[in-house]
C-alpha cells in the first residue's frame, strides 16, 4: 500500500504564472495522476472542463490572489499534513478492523475558486471526495478554519475510500439510498473526531444544522429515498440542490451531515463500538439500532 500526495504546490504555480493560452494543458497535466476518480462518469472526461464545474482554482482570472492563497497552503504545511495524517488513520483503522482493505492512494490537493460564490459562501470554502477507491481529491481555499481541519478532511475522505473499497456493494448506483449516504458521512466525522476531537473531526458543513431537530426529522423521513441524482438534496441541503439543479426539499445547509452524525453517534452509544471498528456497518442495522 502506497499514499502519494501530489506535488500540486508546484503544478498551481506553475499554472498561475504561466500564459493563459498554456494554462489548460498544464492543469490538465497536473490532474491527469488523478484522472483515476472520473472512471464511472460516460465517456471521455475533460478535465479542465470537470476541475471548473468542481469549483477549482480559475485559470483566466485572480491570478494574485489565488498565488497568494497558494503560499498559505505551503506555510501551512498542508501536503506533509495529509500524508501523515493518512499514514496514522490507516494504521488505527488497520488496527481496529484488519480485514479492511487499503488501496494504493493518490491524493489530489487542489486550491478552490476565490470567486465561486456558492463554493465560499455555504459552502465555506470546502469541497472534497473520498468515495472512489484508490482516489481522495481536496478543494479548499485556506480559511483558517479550514487550514486547522487540514488533517480531520484528510482522514474524513479516507473512511470513505476504505469503507467503498471494502465493501463496493454499499454503494450499488441502482439501489443505494439516502440512508447510506447519510450514514456514511457520520461515520467519516466519527472516525476524524476519534483522532481529533469533536471541535477540528466535524465536517464544517454540517456544524450548523447539528441541533435543529425539524431538519433532523425531514432527513430521516428520506432515508430510504433512491435515485443519486436526488441525494446532494437530502444530504447537503436546498442551496446546493439549487446550484446543481436538484429539486430542493427543505433542508438547510449541511442538514444531512448533521443528521448522520447523530445516527451514528447513537449507534456507537448503543454498541460500545469505536467509529474505527463501525468502518464497515451496513447503514440499514446503524439506522435502526439508532431510531429504536
Amino acid at each position: 500500500m502506497t499514499i502519494e500526495v501530489l506535488d500540486t504546490y508546484a503544478a498551481m504555480r506553475e499554472i498561475l504564472a504561466a500564459p493563459q493560452p498554456d494554462r489548460p494543458d498544464l492543469l490538465r497535466k497536473m490532474i491527469e495522476p488523478a484522472k483515476g476518480m472520473y472512471r464511472y462518469f460516460p465517456g471521455e472526461v475533460d478535465l479542465v472542463q470537470m476541475h471548473a464545474m468542481s469549483g477549482g482554482f480559475p485559470i483566466d482570472r485572480d491570478e494574485e490572489h489565488c498565488l497568494a492563497a497558494l503560499e498559505e497552503l505551503r506555510a501551512a504545511d498542508a501536503w506533509g499534513r495529509i500524508a501523515r495524517a493518512l499514514d496514522e488513520a490507516v494504521a488505527v483503522q488497520r488496527e481496529a478492523v484488519p480485514e479492511v482493505v487499503v488501496p494504493d492512494l493518490v491524493v489530489l490537493l487542489s486550491l478552490a475558486d476565490p470567486g465561486d460564490e456558492h463554493l465560499m459562501g455555504p459552502g465555506l470554502g470546502m469541497s472534497a471526495n473520498g468515495s472512489v477507491s484508490g482516489y481522495i481529491w481536496i478543494n479548499l481555499w485556506p480559511y483558517p478554519e479550514n487550514l486547522e481541519r487540514i488533517e480531520a478532511t484528510a482522514v474524513h475522505e479516507l473512511n470513505h475510500n476504505l469503507r467503498y473499497t471494502t465493501r463496493p456493494d454499499f454503494w450499488n448506483p441502482a439501489t443505494v439510498t439516502v440512508g447510506e449516504h447519510v450514514v456514511s458521512e457520520g461515520l467519516a466525522d466519527a472516525f476524524a473526531r476519534q483522532l481529533y476531537g469533536d471541535e477540528l473531526g466535524r465536517a464544517r458543513i454540517g456544524v450548523a444544522a447539528l441541533g435543529d431537530d425539524a431538519a433532523f426529522a425531514t432527513v430521516v423521513s428520506g432515508l430510504g429515498t433512491t435515485g443519486m441524482q436526488n441525494f446532494v438534496a437530502w444530504v447537503h441541503g436546498d442551496s446546493h440542490a439549487e446550484r446543481f439543479g436538484a429539486t430542493p426539499v427543505g433542508l438547510p445547509t449541511g442538514a444531512g451531515y448533521a443528521a448522520g452524525n447523530r445516527i451514528v453517534d447513537a449507534y456507537l452509544a448503543a454498541t460500545g463500538k469505536t467509529a474505527a471498528e463501525a468502518v464497515l456497518a451496513e447503514s440499514a442495522e446503524v439506522i435502526r439500532v439508532a431510531l429504536q
